[in-house]
Order: C-alpha cells, then structure tokens, then sequence
C-alpha cells in the first residue's frame, strides 16, 4: 500500500488498535498489519513518533514495563482518545463516501 495513503489517517487507526486493549508498541504494529490484512507493514520509524505524539496530546497513557529482561512500554487509550477515535471515526465515515461517491464512477 502506498504509504502516502495512509498519512492523515495513521493517528486514528492507532486509536482503533489500542480500543481493543493495552499493546506495546510492536504489538501495535502486529495488530495493524493482521487487521489490515497484511496491507500495513509499517516501520517503527513511523509508528513510534506518532505513539509519542498521540501520549503528548493525551490521546493514550503509556507505562513501562519490563518482560523477559526487556523494557517496553504499553500504551492504553485515554477516555480523551476513546473522544478523539470517535470524532475520527465520524470523519472517516463522511469522507470515504465522498470518496466514493465521485470515483464510483457516473451514475
């Protein structure tokens, strides 16, 4: 999948993986590549800076842990980021069918 798809949505879709549950990040990473069906295979570069940016704007809380010797840190989402997903769920709603409306071809 192109990756420039995908920008502009990337903060929602890590809401959406973190509704079902606390993850650490690579667990993040492995829940948005199996719920995509293996069209997302992002790299941490790109997904670690937005897991910040989402925790600055307390959008989710994250705490370290350390499991088998490693540290890592799982993230939660905010009742602030349960909002947020909402709102962007309303968006994406009212935006992917405009979308569709005009590449659905003529009608």
């Amino acid at each position: 999948m192109n990756p420039d798809a995908i920008r502009g949505h990337l903060d929602g879709m890590l809401l959406a993986v973190l509704e079902e549950g606390p993850l650490h990040g690579y667990g993040i990473i492995e829940a948005l590549y199996r719920r995509s069906g293996a069209a997302l295979d992002l790299p941490t570069g790109t997904v670690y800076p937005a897991l910040r940016r989402l925790e600055r704007a307390g959008w989710i809380d994250g705490s370290w842990s350390t499991v088998g010797g490693r540290r890592r840190r799982t993230y939660t989402l905010s009742r602030a980021g349960r909002r947020e997903l909402a709102g962007r769920r309303s968006e994406w709603i009212r935006f992917s069918g405009v979308v569709g409306s005009v590449l659905g071809g003529v009608t």
